[in-house]
C-alpha cells in the first residue's frame, strides 16, 4: 500500500513515521509513504499558493490550479479529501480502504481548497469530527493509521485486530495488565482473567463489552442491538 499526502507542510507528515508500528511496516515493505509539497506546483517566483475568496471574507483559499498540478503527480490514486463537510470516518471504511493499493490524502489548510479542484478529483471525503482544526494533516494521518494497522503483517500479533472497538458496533472490553501486589491500592482486575478459560475468559469480555458500549456509546449499543437481534432469530428459526 502506498500513501501520498499532499501538503504545505511536509516536515508534520514526516515526523509521523519514524517510529513504533508504522516506521516497522516501511522497513518491511509493506506500506510507503510519500509527501507532495504543494507549493512546489506553483509557478510563479513567490511560489503563491493561495488567493482570497472571490466571494469575499476572511482567509485564504488554496488555488485550484496549483492544487491540480500536484494531484496529476499522483495519477491513478485514491484521492481523499479531508473535510468538516465530509462523512465521518467509521471502522468500516478503514477496513475497505485498507485493500487500496495507492491512497492520497489532500491536506487543506487556511480557509479551505478551491471546491471545483474538490468536484472534479476527490473520490471521497471525510471528517474525524464535529470541530475545526489549522489542517488537515492530522487528519490525513489519523486515516492512514487506521488503515494502514489493517493491511495483513502491519501488526505483530493479527489477533489485535479481532476484538477492537467498533468490531461489530461494540467497544473493546477493559483492559489490564499484571500488577505487582505492592501496588494493590487498585481494585482487582476480575479473577476469571487470570484461570486461563478461554471459553469463559471470552463471555465475559463479551459482556463487558456490551456493559461499556451501553454506557459510553448509547449510539452503538442501538446499532448493536439492531444488528444482533435479526441474527439471533436466525438462530432460533
Amino acid at each position: 500500500m502506498h500513501f501520498s499526502f499532499l501538503t504545505l507542510f511536509p516536515a508534520l507528515i514526516e515526523s509521523y513515521f519514524q517510529d513504533s508500528i508504522l516506521k516497522r511496516a516501511i522497513s518491511n515493505g509493506l506500506i510507503s509513504t510519500e509527501c507532495v509539497n504543494i507549493r512546489d506546483y506553483a509557478l510563479d517566483k513567490y511560489k503563491k499558493v493561495d488567493e482570497p475568496p472571490i466571494s469575499g471574507g476572511a482567509g485564504q483559499v488554496i488555488k485550484a490550479d496549483v492544487l491540480e498540478r500536484a494531484l496529476q503527480s499522483v495519477a491513478n490514486a485514491h484521492v481523499i479529501v479531508l473535510s468538516p463537510c465530509g462523512k465521518p470516518f467509521k471502522h468500516n471504511d478503514a477496513l475497505r480502504l485498507s485493500h487500496k493499493s495507492h491512497i492520497s490524502f489532500v491536506c487543506g489548510r487556511y480557509e479551505g481548497i478551491d471546491e471545483r479542484v474538490i468536484e472534479k478529483y476527490a473520490h471521497e471525503i471525510f471528517s474525524v469530527g464535529d470541530f475545526v482544526l489549522t489542517g488537515g494533516e492530522l487528519p490525513a494521518l489519523m486515516l492512514c493509521d487506521s488503515i494502514a494497522r489493517h493491511i495483513q503483517g502491519v501488526l505483530g500479533n493479527a489477533d489485535s485486530l479481532k476484538e477492537e472497538s467498533f468490531a461489530h458496533y461494540l467497544l473493546e472490553a477493559p483492559a489490564f495488565a499484571k500488577i505487582s501486589p505492592k501496588n494493590m491500592q487498585f481494585s482487582k482486575a476480575p479473577s476469571v482473567y487470570s484461570k486461563g478459560n478461554h471459553n469463559i475468559i471470552c463471555d465475559l469480555k463479551k459482556r463487558l463489552a456490551i456493559c461499556k458500549t451501553k454506557y459510553f456509546r448509547p449510539d452503538l449499543y442501538r446499532a448493536y442491538r439492531a444488528f444482533v437481534e435479526p441474527e439471533q432469530t436466525k438462530k432460533k428459526g
